[in-house]
């Protein structure tokens, strides 16, 4: 490593979002009232241009925080703004929060976002972007896609779709561009200038069947053009496909993660571009560790792949619930710092390291 800091929290929490560049949000996900919202301060050093080595004391620092009755299942800062839009069971609902200003180290609910017949569908998935108004894209089902303005609560997209798979992610691709994942690995795309608009199928070539599939897109949510990046989608059996929306139907690479006897189960599968780094993807999701691969050297053969590095510190932190070993529950990338990874896990933990180049590596 050439950093790494460790910070223990209250709670498990299974997302971690950046606001602003330089807070961390994070959450609970217990079925139990109760579950804390926190913004956290990152260490110090991390900010620092020269690196201060190892640094296990827990310098993270509690800014300001909350409390949600349901549990956190996705959390997501709107561009802009100072507001947080949350979805979690037992509906389709969002619940939007208002970060409080300096003077306070209050996170409130301001808002609920009902969706129509949202009551009985599994929680929702969301993102946001502010290119024209703060919105957030949302949804459970292909045929729940919509976009609503979050300060008005207004609904400005609705997709078309009599489709009712379940969604594992969605994206914007751009500002006019929307990507849907489905759980069995299906892509859709719908444009938010046709209200109304179809969801279309992306030709992609087939993915194994009976698995559970997840997507990683690197997008620029402020342009106006298609990302040239390929997204990244991986199973619960830890297969990883990239695919080229501007040449869908052409496969552009396949590997196998390489995973402890991964299972169908797929909770906490979670695949993300590094956002600084040219090739450089991260996986977790099955155990204790997060690895970083190197894609640019990937083919369609689908051979098991290398990883360039392996976070094991969650593994070695100690049992999760119930004596399990500890889960990486989901990881992101520091948007400015290229080798900067924060991650979490089942046991509480919540680390941020920054690894030492491989020669010749990403």
């Amino acid at each position: 490593y050439r950093d790494l800091h460790t910070f223990e929290l209250q709670a498990p929490t299974r997302l971690i979002e950046w606001a602003r560049g330089t807070r961390v949000c994070v959450a609970g996900y217990g079925q139990s009232g109760g579950n804390e919202i926190l913004q956290l301060i990152p260490p110090p050093t991390l900010q620092a241009k020269e690196s201060q080595g190892l640094c296990p004391e827990r310098d993270f620092k509690v800014e300001c925080g909350g409390f949600s009755k349901r549990p956190v299942y996705s959390l997501k800062y709107v561009p802009d703004t100072s507001l947080l839009v949350t979805s979690g069971p037992p509906d389709s609902s969002l619940q939007v929060w208002q970060v409080s200003a300096e003077d306070s180290d209050v996170i409130k609910p301001v808002s609920t976002i009902v969706t129509e017949n949202g009551t009985g569908q599994p929680w929702a998935r969301i993102a946001t972007i502010s290119a024209r108004a703060p919105w957030v894209l949302h949804g459970s089902t292909l045929d729940s896609v919509q976009i609503t303005e979050v300060e008005l609560r207004k609904t400005v997209y609705t997709a078309a779709s009599r489709d009712s798979e379940e969604l594992s992610g969605l994206a914007f691709l751009d500002c006019n561009t929307l990507l849907l994942c489905c759980a069995r690995g299906r892509l859709c795309v719908a444009d938010v200038r046709q209200p109304q608009g179809p969801v279309e199928a992306v030709a992609v070539p087939s993915v194994p069947c009976g698995e559970q599939w997840c997507m990683g897109t690197a997008c620029g949510a402020q342009g106006s053009e298609l990302s040239s990046q390929p997204v990244a989608r991986l199973s619960s059996r830890g297969l990883l496909t990239l695919t080229d929306l501007r040449k869908p139907s052409e496969p552009l690479a396949s590997a196998k993660a390489r995973v402890p006897s991964p299972g169908s189960g797929a909770e906490f599968l979670c695949v993300s571009w590094a956002p600084a780094l040219q090739g450089c993807l991260a996986v977790s999701g099955f155990d204790g560790t997060v690895h970083v691969y190197d894609t640019q050297s990937w083919d369609s053969s689908g051979r098991e792949a290398e990883p360039v590095f392996v976070h094991k510190g969650h593994a070695f932190g100690g049992a999760g619930g119930g004596g399990d070993p500890p889960l990486v529950t989901v990881h992101t990338w520091h948007p400015q710092k290229p080798r900067t990874v924060l991650s979490a896990a089942t046991d509480g933990s919540l680390h941020v390291w920054d690894w030492v180049e491989p020669c010749g590596k990403c």
